[in-house]
């Protein structure tokens, strides 16, 4: 299989939008991936909130602690996840 060179750089594109177009090509999607991450985190984050305070006020235990559980979970996987994605720049 043959190994595809990349173009050189045409001299009518302004080379600021050359590099966006560049990493966009190296990475499709990755402003709308970033958006998802923080929507969910946020969330996951109003849901932790909402189920901690359930938890002090110590309504439905059996059910408050493992949703409590599940959106903190929510929140530290979309953080590694952004994390992971930022990186990768």
């Amino acid at each position: 299989m043959t190994e595809l060179k990349p173009k050189p750089k045409p001299d009518s594109i302004d080379p600021e939008l050359w590099s966006r177009l560049q990493s966009e090509a190296k990475s499709p999607f990755r402003g709308l991936r970033q958006f998802v991450y923080v929507s969910c985190a946020l969330s996951g984050a109003i849901g932790g909130v909402v189920f901690f305070f359930k938890l002090l006020a110590g309504r439905d235990l059996e059910a408050t602690i493992p949703n409590l559980a599940l959106q903190v979970g929510v929140v530290a996987l979309m953080v590694f996840l952004f994390r992971i994605d930022r990186a990768k720049v």
